[in-house]
């Protein structure tokens, strides 16, 4: 018996099944099409509204249900959470208030300039005070800082108890300052203090920002800034000794602070000069800012050995940003430090040479000016570079700076800078140039009694100053008139006998 076969298992019956299932999705090619190409951007929309903001949510929901397919899975979304801070001396963190603003905190960390740098203090009398030092210049600028000055009898004594009195605070620098201003203050009691010649006391400085930058906070800092011994006053006639008697010197000479790689020739002219010009009973006082270096010390050395010089090292200046080296710093130190001791104090700088004319002295000069405090000193400006070829070029270069350097610019219609001196006991605070700060009359008119000649730049550089030689009396140079003034060369030859007869030879082979 024969099994008749299983139609499955026919091949040509499958063959024909798979044809007309082939031709049928042949034929249904454009509608598939549409239904993938519907399916594909569905899907596609589905994956970017995840992306949409919040508010679209709930069509993304209705979306996703009718998604055939699961989303993609995506981390939860990062929640914020602002911790609710409390603020307290120990935690300066910003904070969220209830209404959702978020306060910030400036958070303050050192300082941006000292409130009050201290350089010196001096009795100015029975009663009064004067104090010196560095401040912040936007404080001043910006700010009202305040002094309270304080004296406080020693604790042995049997005086009243510290007496308060508001300081006046005194700005002399012209607004030259940079991260530092010069502050001289003046502590004037209404009555002596520290009389008791028997026990001694301290003045005491209050330095107050009084907010400056900062309106929420008050800054006081308690100085002391001077201290006297016992037995300084003479309780019985209740004066200074040194207010009492006639000054050490007729003229003391306050010096700019010297920096920089200076030459020993051009200092030991100088000075030789001015100790010649000024006589025995003169004093020079020089602040070193870094430029006594050894060659120029061996130079001022001489001369502090017999009196007419003293060096102060004022090099930890550098360390407070104030004006060339915090010049009017010093000029406020010398001033109140040697007061009592001079009559006459003169301002100028170790390039600049006072002259009088032939026919007088300076001492004729100052008696014709006493009854000036203060008076002002013409300029006259000496070419650094040119120099007047009038003898063997071999022989011209052992000459002093002020030997050949003898052409003098001519130029009208310019300002030129003054400098001055001053009788010190009736000055309060004093500047580069002139003192605004004086009791008394000032006189600028000192044209034909005293000048001085300005060797601009020959101090500050280790060099032969020459640079042209020139045999004529007049000329032109960058459109400036020259014209030649021998008045310092026939004064040298005097110098360098003076010297040679008040030190010796120490200084003979001083190099530039």
């Amino acid at each position: 018996m024969v099994k008749p076969k299983d139609p499955s298992e026919n091949p040509t019956t499958t063959t024909n099944n798979n044809k007309m299932f082939i031709g049928i999705v042949w034929n249904c090619v454009p509608e598939l099409k549409l239904l993938l190409s519907a399916l594909l951007f569905f899907c596609s929309l589905i994956t970017l509204f995840q992306f949409f903001p919040s508010h679209l949510s709930f069509s993304i929901q209705d979306l996703r249900q009718c998604s055939p397919f699961p989303p993609p899975s995506s981390p939860p979304p990062l929640q914020i959470q602002h911790p609710q801070l409390q603020t307290d001396n120990n935690n300066n963190n910003n904070i969220i208030q209830q209404n959702g603003v978020i306060k910030r905190n400036f958070n303050t960390y050192g300082s941006a300039a000292y409130n009050f740098i201290l350089m010196s203090a001096y009795r100015g009398g029975l009663n009064t005070f004067a104090v010196i030092g560095l401040s912040s210049k936007p404080l001043h600028v910006f700010g009202k800082p305040t002094y309270l000055c304080e004296w406080v009898p020693d604790s042995t004594g049997n005086g009243s108890g510290s007496v308060t009195v508001s300081g006046t605070k005194i700005l002399p620098d012209w607004g030259y300052g940079r991260v530092y201003t010069v502050v001289v203050i003046n502590c004037t009691f209404p009555s002596p203090v520290g009389i008791d010649g028997s026990h001694g006391g301290r003045l005491v400085l209050h330095a107050s920002t009084s907010g400056g930058g900062d309106a929420n906070f008050n800054l006081t800092d308690t100085i002391d800034v001077l201290e006297e011994k016992n037995g300084l006053l003479n309780s019985a006639s209740n004066e200074l000794a040194e207010f009492n008697k006639p000054p050490k010197y007729d003229y003391l000479y306050c010096g700019s602070p010297l920096y920089g790689n200076l030459s020993p020739q051009r200092v030991r002219e100088w000075i030789a000069y001015h100790v010649k010009m000024f006589g025995e009973r003169s004093h020079f006082v020089i602040y070193d800012a870094g430029g006594v270096h050894s060659e120029v010390m061996e130079v001022l050395r001489p001369w502090v050995e017999r009196g007419y010089v003293t060096v102060q090292d004022i090099r930890e200046q550098e360390r407070f940003d104030g004006y060339y080296h915090n010049q009017f710093l010093v000029v406020n130190d010398c001033l109140h430090r040697y007061r009592f001791m001079t009559k006459w104090m003169f301002f100028f700088d170790v390039d600049e040479f006072i002259f009088v004319p032939k026919k007088s002295t300076i001492k004729s000069v100052m008696d014709s000016l006493e009854e000036f405090t203060q008076f002002t000193i013409e300029q006259r400006t000496i070419s650094n570079k040119l120099c007047y070829l009038d003898d063997h070029p071999g022989k011209i270069y052992r000459k002093w700076g002020i030997e050949k350097l003898v052409y003098r610019d001519m130029m009208k219609g310019i300002r030129r800078d003054r400098k001055y001196a001053i009788q010190p006991r009736n000055v309060f605070a004093t500047g580069v140039h002139m003192s605004e700060n004086t009791i008394g009359k000032t006189t600028h008119k000192t044209e034909g009694k005293i000048m001085y000649y300005h060797y601009h730049g020959t101090i500050s550089e280790r060099r032969e100053p020459c640079r042209q030689f020139v045999n004529t009396t007049e000329m032109k140079v960058g459109g400036k008139p020259y014209v030649v003034d021998t008045t310092m060369r026939e004064a040298a030859g005097a110098v360098k006998r003076f010297e040679l007869r008040m030190i010796g030879s120490a200084l003979l082979k001083t190099r530039q």
